[in-house]
């Protein structure tokens, strides 16, 4: 048949189509080059056409086009179930053309079939089905069936009815942020008839309505003159995954005569067939809004808003049912997806969430500093987690008065960071970070929204406690000595200043403050910058598994250096003693290259004037017949003179002219000195031990970065391990150096003068330090 080949060739097509756009080769004969400046630069219409393979390879190009910074990822498996909603929207494109009476019957049985499945899957009886892309569009066609309904001259008179008396929209606290605002916009009302009802404080759950100061809300609104409309009740709330209570709020619909819709994740257990009163209670009310694509991994699976009423014009009118039968084939996704699922696949799906959700639970009991949030330990399917540690004992000695004041936005900085931690190493968990107002920052496990498309198993959860069990460790440490940073770089004060950061998930933030006096405001500031970043840059290249950074992207305004995650064995002493001998050793260097050009300049001219003075000398000495070329040779044949100039050294650390008398006689004593002096640590470390880390710590507190390496940080036999870097010390080594280079120029014109003297002296002298210079280097050996 035609319509079997041309269904089969659809299939087809998009099967193919899937393969290109997932296929990682690019075989086209153009070549990548050519595809990745298609991809990248848009051109205009070409005047031929092209056909569907060159069309879906730029399509792969767009979708893979690798950002220079980031890592490519690949694209998600949709499985089978997903292959068969993608290839419900080819094939409602291909029925959308057939003639008017086949498409009207057609699409009839897909909207009664679907509508009887869901709602015999979720219990829901005797309900019509709406199906909307957007999942906030089924409640705005509500609240227009609710007005319809309440405001019997509303067809007719429009909004001017309503000025009578006020619809009010009552929402809860806990509900989907600016969901409220958006039914005002789409049905023009004022955010006047907009009321949020606070949760509970005292009894009950805090992330459920109040229901009792609900009751008093809608009876001041009536005494007010004002209409209650609509209650949007949650089973599962965005954040928490807390239920209200539904059957008391049933109940206080009644009596006001009030429309109850409920929307949330929990309602996905209704298909389990043993779901909890509290949530089999949203099938009393008037509508409910399904997501069944995030519950069962279906790509582009339109929502459901199932409802209860019995006058289909007013239903019509508020665009809950339409006359077109193309708007119909919204649900052929959905109805070819439930028929290749059947219901034993879906419930299965839902069961293997919740089942993901109680064993994590269960696992995360038995971690220590470790804070669960369920509302029920039993059926919860969201759970909430967060790292909790009592500020009493973060200190290993001092008080923790000022610190306990941050306490709240510490832990919130330390959640956050954990939840980043496990999305990365743990993506397929599907876990995220979640702002509440009580609990503060936690992270969410909500499978029911992440399990299906993900792919999560069992083993992923076991994955997530593992790496949780590396985590919190380090953060208790971190936790425990932030206070005795603080103290350390205190005691450092002026030279280090503590920077107060309570939203930094680590051991804090320091400032070097160089000690120059004299200077400009600018000047100071460019001197501050430049000292902390080269400090900065020191301290990443230290062998050490402390992290240093100029701490988060955004959220900071201060410049600091910021000294993250750290083991219980880190000494705080050691570690802020190298940033404060690193800080001065940079300033000092800094000083000395700054002052060098001046000092240079003065040694330069002091040096003329000396020689200048000395050959003035020479002049006396000698008389002026010696000056004469031809008649001086023949004088210094016959009578030689001894010179008395002398050889100059420019000590570039003093800034002074110096006699170069004992420059060779004491060089080689220098050197030895140079040996004996060198500078040893008086804290050893042992092999493979890292910097700043406490000899007394076992090597169980060794992280597992700490282990990589420790054959190439084995220092040698004979030789120390400092453990901590030396600063370069003060320039004396470095003025030998340029004294010796400044003391050759400044020996040329004596030698000049006299050379068959001083090459004379330079041999004996180099006979007489031969011998040393080998005991020297025998001792050495």
């Amino acid at each position: 048949m035609m319509v079997d080949s041309t269904f089969a060739l659809v299939g087809k097509n998009l099967s193919e189509a899937m393969r290109i756009l997932g296929d990682g080769q690019r075989e086209t004969e153009a070549g990548p080059e050519r595809w990745r400046f298609r991809a990248c630069i848009p051109g205009p219409l070409q005047g031929e056409g092209q056909d569907v393979a060159t069309v879906l390879h730029l399509v792969h190009n767009l979708l893979h086009d690798e950002d220079e910074d980031k890592p490519s990822q690949p694209m998600q498996n949709v499985g089978e179930q997903g292959h068969m909603a993608l290839l419900g929207h080819s094939l409602a494109a291909y029925i959308s053309v057939l003639d008017r009476e086949r498409l009207r019957k057609l699409t009839t049985r897909i909207l009664s079939d679907t509508t009887l499945w869901l709602c015999r899957l979720f219990s829901y009886e005797n309900g019509s089905a709406y199906f909307h892309e957007d999942d906030r569009d089924g409640l705005v066609k509500v609240c227009r069936l609710v007005i319809n309904a309440r405001y019997e001259e509303y067809s007719s008179e429009g909004y001017a009815v309503l000025c009578s008396k006020q619809p009010v929209i009552y929402q809860s606290a806990s509900g989907r942020p600016g969901l409220g605002q958006h039914l005002c916009s789409q049905l023009g009302l004022p955010l006047s008839s907009l009321c949020t009802v606070p949760c509970n404080t005292i009894f009950g759950s805090q992330h459920q309505m109040d229901v009792a100061l609900l009751d008093k809300l809608i009876k001041e609104d009536v005494e007010a003159g004002k209409l209650p409309l609509l209650l949007i009740a949650n089973a599962g709330t965005p954040g928490a995954g807390h239920t209200d209570k539904l059957s008391r709020l049933r109940d206080l619909c009644d009596q006001h005569s009030m429309w109850l819709h409920v929307e949330g994740v929990n309602l996905a257990t209704l298909a389990l067939g043993q779901a909890s009163s509290a949530i089999m209670a949203a099938t009393r009310s008037d509508s409910m809004t399904l997501t069944p694509g995030q519950w069962l991994g279906l790509p582009a699976v339109t929502a459901v808003t199932l409802y209860r009423h019995e006058d289909p014009a007013m239903s019509l009118a508020a665009g809950l049912t339409s006359s077109q039968p193309v708007a119909r084939l919204r649900a052929l996704p959905l109805w070819l997806s439930l028929q290749h699922l059947g219901h034993d696949g879906i419930v299965h799906k839902i069961r293997h969430a919740t089942a993901l959700s109680q064993h994590l639970l269960q696992r995360l009991k038995a971690l220590t500093s470790i804070k669960t949030s369920v509302e029920d330990e039993l059926s919860s399917p969201v759970v909430l987690f967060k790292f909790s540690q009592d500020m009493s004992a973060a200190s290993s000695g001092g008080s923790v008065e000022g610190f306990c004041a941050g306490e709240k936005e510490v832990l919130d900085a330390f959640n956050r960071w954990l939840g980043e931690q496990l999305v990365q190493w743990v993506p397929s968990s599907g876990v995220d970070v979640v702002e509440l107002e009580d609990e503060g920052t936690c992270v969410r496990f909500s499978p029911l929204l992440t399990a299906a498309v993900l792919g999560t198993q069992q083993e992923n959860t076991e994955e997530l406690v593992e790496k949780l069990s590396e985590l919190v460790p380090s953060m208790c440490s971190t936790m425990s000595l932030r206070q005795d940073f603080r103290e350390e770089v205190h005691r450092h004060s002026p030279s280090l200043t503590y920077r107060e950061q309570l939203s930094w998930p680590g051991l804090g933030a320091v400032w070097y403050e160089p000690q120059a006096e004299g200077m400009d405001e600018s000047r100071r500031e460019e001197e501050l910058q430049k000292i902390n970043s080269e400090l900065l840059n020191k301290l990443q290249e230290l062998d050490s598994d402390i992290i240093f950074s100029t701490g988060p992207e955004f959220g900071t305004e201060e410049e600091c250096i910021f000294v993250g995650m750290v083991t219980e064995d880190v000494d705080v002493s050691e570690l802020v003693d190298t940033v404060a001998a690193l800080g001065r050793d940079i300033e000092e260097s800094g000083r000395l290259l700054e002052n060098m050009t001046e000092v240079v300049r003065k040694g330069i001219l002091e040096a003329e004037l000396q020689l200048q003075k000395a050959n003035e000398e020479k002049l006396m000495e000698e008389g002026a017949l010696r000056q004469l070329p031809l008649v001086g040779s023949v004088l210094n044949w016959f009578s030689p003179s001894k010179s008395s100039i002398k050889g100059r050294t420019f000590n570039l650390a003093a800034g002074s002219l110096d006699s170069t008398e004992g420059t060779y006689s004491s060089k080689a004593q220098a050197g030895r000195q140079s040996q004996q002096e060198t500078p040893t640590s008086s804290s050893k470390k042992h092999p493979g031990q890292r910097l700043f880390r406490r000899s007394g710590g076992g090597s169980d507190s060794f992280s597992e970065t700490s282990s990589i390496g420790q054959a190439e940080e084995t220092p040698r036999e004979g030789s120390s391990s400092p453990s901590v870097p030396p600063p370069s010390s003060p320039p004396e080594e470095d003025s030998h150096s340029a004294a010796d280079a400044v003391a050759e120029e400044t020996q040329e014109p004596a030698v000049e003068e006299h050379p068959h003297m001083e090459v004379e002296e330079e041999e004996e002298e180099e006979e007489e330090r031969q011998p040393e210079g080998q005991e020297a280097e025998q001792s050495g050996r």
